[in-house]
């Protein structure tokens, strides 16, 4: 009789692109959306929170850097036939609500959302299938005195979280412009706005790898494609060596300040309707942005920003740090982008059938708390909370309402529930946990009302250098009266 098989145990292990979040960054992550939040809210922004889940129609075709409808979506179909799938960002599912909920919203519909979002797309060095975006958005200003203050939030947030001015600049452009250049250069015709879509969609993403490929790499893309340095092929959008001029000029138009290159956009797109309402509309973001104080140190006109994604229609922004870091081969290269987003009026067309015109920014927050970290604002060591020592099991309840004394006056606090027999391992514990102190009472301490205070913070610096008679005499444990314990340990607590 054939043995039955042993059931294989599953691994423990972290799916492909995915990641787990412990203590610090959980804290660290939520204190900077609060301070986000802060600044959202100050600029009369209110918070939705929406489904992570959302029908594939809803969702639409939108995905960055991705040709087939739906491809980079986790979805699954239902009993009934529908499709369903993680949202991808939280942009889309805003298009839905501001759909679906349209006569009882205020318009326009200013709101922020923070949340994950995933993509099925391959992982790799810093790319996950999950992370976290915080969004804030405007739907219904048709004015780009809306795009205007998203760019104004978007500086005053990047300082609010601790990113200097000087460290970073936001960056902006406008999709009209754009679409003007590929109307000069022939790849894109008005009465026909579908034919050249898939050679437009290849020179909106090679114009988005200037920083990565150079311009010669960009030319190759613009032209017959590029093979890389692993040999694959990517193919080009065909353009004559004409046509990629126009492009390559329309990158290079950056000029010292925003009236220069305003000036030179509106040369290239002279023979363009829509490029030149696109010209129009960042002098008037400029002008509005001045007004506030927003200079070019903060927020230029940069015609090299194009966003990836396909449902932008109007100024597009960027936020990019600007400070060096060291990469994994231990080249000195900037930090890069952090934020992006940018005018989508088409985006909720989807569902209603009319023009709803909507602008919105979203923020990598895993990047940004990863800068923020480079900065050294970011990632330093959790303090835990004070650990409670239990010297005797039957008098738990005695730890239970010190624990709770603690708890009530604002202390972190927590009662050992390991096996207290060894109490090695309760301070290997407290040492495990980051903890600040440890409180002890014993019989003999209960019996003449004291407890022990240990100072882990001051003990770990007198282990490092103190000689034996100085650690054994203990100066960082101290004893006080039992009614005093919350007084002194609170004393204790300040200096760290």
């Amino acid at each position: 009789m054939a043995k039955d098989k042993k059931a294989r145990r599953p691994k423990a292990e972290t799916p492909k692109g995915f990641r787990d979040y412990f203590g610090a960054d959980v804290t660290e992550r939520k204190a900077m959306l609060d301070t986000i939040a802060e600044v959202y809210h100050r600029y009369g922004f209110d918070p939705l929170e929406s489904s992570g889940v959302e029908t594939l129609d809803a969702l639409g075709k939108y995905l960055p850097d991705v040709d087939r409808p739906h491809a980079g979506v986790f979805a699954w179909q239902e009993d009934d036939g529908d499709w369903l799938a993680l949202r991808y960002d939280l942009t889309a599912p805003l298009a839905r609500v501001a759909a679906q909920f349209r006569n009882d919203l205020p318009s326009p519909y200013r709101r922020y959302a923070m949340g994950p979002v995933w993509r099925n797309e391959k992982p790799g060095p810093g790319r996950f299938r999950q992370f976290y975006q915080c969004d804030a958005d405007t739907v219904g200003a048709a004015s780009v005195a809306a795009d205007a203050e998203i760019c104004a939030m978007l500086a005053d947030t990047l300082e609010a979280v601790g990113i200097p001015r000087g460290d970073y600049i936001v960056r902006v452009n406008n999709r009209k412009v754009l679409n003007g250049v590929m109307e000069v250069a022939g790849v894109l015709d008005p009465a026909d706005p579908d034919k050249h879509e898939h050679e437009r969609g290849i020179v909106l993403r090679a114009i988005d790898k200037l920083d990565r490929l150079g311009e010669y790499g960009v030319r190759a893309l613009l032209g017959e494609g590029r093979r890389d340095e692993s040999g694959d092929f990517t193919e080009g959008a065909g353009l004559s060596d004409e046509q990629a001029e126009v492009v390559m000029g329309f990158m290079a138009a950056k000029r010292e300040n925003g009236e220069a290159t305003c000036t030179r956009l509106r040369e290239l797109v002279a023979h363009s309707t829509i490029g030149s309402e696109g010209v129009t509309e960042l002098e008037t973001i400029a002008a509005l942005l001045a007004a506030q104080g927003y200079g070019p140190e903060r927020i230029e006109l940069d015609p090299s920003v194009v966003r990836g994604l396909g449902y932008y229609t109007g100024p597009v922004y960027e936020a990019e740090l600007t400070f060096e870091i060291l990469d994994e081969k231990g080249r000195p290269r900037q930090f890069g982008s952090v934020a992006g987003g940018g005018r989508y009026d088409d985006l909720v067309k989807r569902f209603t059938g009319q023009a709803v015109p909507a602008t919105g920014v979203s923020i990598g927050v895993d990047r940004l708390l990863a800068a923020l970290r480079e900065k050294g604002r970011a990632g330093a060591t959790l303090q835990g909370p004070v650990i409670v020592t239990v010297m005797d099991r039957d008098r738990m309840a005695d730890y239970q309402k010190m624990v709770g004394e603690l708890r009530a006056a604002g202390i972190r606090a927590e009662v050992y529930l390991g096996n207290p027999k060894n109490f090695g391992n309760q301070l290997k514990y407290a040492d495990k946990r980051n903890s600040p102190a440890a409180i002890i009472q014993g019989s003999d301490e209960a019996e003449r009302g004291v407890v022990q205070i240990k100072d882990l913070v001051l003990g770990a610096k007198i282990a490092e250098s103190a000689s034996l008679e100085e650690w054994k005499s203990q100066p960082a444990q101290f004893e006080v009266p039992r009614a005093d314990l919350v007084t002194e340990l609170s004393s204790l607590l300040e200096k760290y």
